[in-house]
């Protein structure tokens, strides 16, 4: 059993709700209100392209805000599955970083944004070793020695799997925050297959529409027909595995990108993760049954659905003041992470 601490989020009555929760954070509303208060933070941004030894080319965004100074290091932020470096959250997130000072890179995994046409191969989640690359790049690129990671869902995943396996590359991280990571794929399939319809319907439209831009791209390369894409989400995947990567059956895919139960106990950064016991995506057995390292902080809120932890009317999120507050108390921005939340400065 993992060690683990209550939350203290708590959000009104009217969003309880894990549908509720889970459908405005996705919401153009949402949206909208990331990309002003991005905005606002007026940062300094460029667009990058990272490629990596193997040519996998990567696009990302770095942004810092006005008087920054590198002691206040750089946070990587990994989207979630068919999310991009422009989601809502990860727009408020950089700018809740941003506002305390800390420098920003936004990357964008293959195949998300608009970033199709870059790489002839498919995306899926056992490319791990291209944004291990990136991710090398990046702290390389901006001398980013005081760098931290940070990352929803499958994005959270990534970020777990970075803070595991960079130090085999170079990479040199000085935390990783997780946002309802997925932990155990198979039962997160199965979450999505027992869940509402919606969230299926919501996830196979996007990657749908994802797989048809990249035939379109490369249609000598991607030959697949629209009744296959036609298939639920496990046919689906089990299709992309047999014809798009190099593993045999849908179990060991999942195995290769799986971080649940004993996992992480051999992570040499320390971790923070962030979920919800009514997450209606990624089943909250996992968190209990994960066995850590004792540098590792778990946090399990009773509310907050699927990376949405909203907390009024505003629209605004539990879940990047928690992450901001987890990486500037990394790299020793104490003062700063007090203005963020002062109940993370010191745990």
């Amino acid at each position: 059993m993992s060690r683990w601490i209550a939350s203290a989020y708590r959000p009104p009555a009217w969003l309880r709700s894990p549908h509720v929760q889970s459908a405005l954070s996705s919401s153009a509303l949402r949206r909208r209100s990331g990309e002003r208060h991005f905005a606002e933070t007026c940062p300094v941004t460029t667009e990058h392209w990272l490629t990596t030894p193997e040519g996998v080319r990567l696009q990302g965004f770095h942004s810092r805000p006005s008087g920054y100074r590198p002691e206040a290091g750089l946070a990587l932020l990994l989207h979630g599955w068919e999310g991009s470096a422009s989601s809502s959250y990860m727009l408020h997130t950089a700018a809740t970083l941003l506002r305390a000072g800390m420098a920003v890179f936004r990357l964008n995994f293959r195949d998300h944004g608009a970033t199709h046409h870059a790489n002839e191969g498919i995306f899926h989640s056992c490319r791990l070793k291209e944004v291990l690359d990136a991710a090398v790049q990046i702290q390389q690129r901006f001398d980013a020695d005081r760098m931290v990671v940070a990352g929803y869902s499958l994005g959270g995943n990534f970020a777990l799997r970075l803070a595991l396996k960079g130090p085999t590359v170079g990479l040199a991280l000085a935390h990783a925050a997780a946002v309802c990571p997925v932990l155990d794929p198979a039962a997160g399939m199965t979450a999505l297959e027992r869940g509402p319809w919606i969230y299926q319907w919501y996830f196979l439209r996007k990657w749908r529409a994802s797989l048809r831009r990249k035939r379109a791209l490369f249609p000598e390369l991607h030959r697949y027909d629209d009744a296959a894409l036609e298939r639920g989400m496990r046919s689906l995947t089990d299709w992309l595995v047999r014809e798009q990567t190099q593993f045999g059956t849908l179990e060991d895919y999942f195995n290769g990108y799986a971080v649940a139960g004993d996992r992480l106990l051999a992570a040499p950064v320390p971790l923070s993760i962030l979920t919800s016991e009514d997450d209606p995506v990624i089943p909250v057995a996992g968190f209990h049954a994960l066995t850590l390292p004792d540098s590792a902080y778990l946090e399990i809120a009773e509310h907050g659905g699927h990376c949405a932890f909203l907390e009024g009317v505003d629209l605004s999120g539990y879940a990047e003041r928690w992450v901001a507050a987890r990486l500037l108390g990394a790299v020793g921005s104490g003062t700063a992470a007090t203005m963020v939340d002062p109940q993370f400065a010191t745990s």
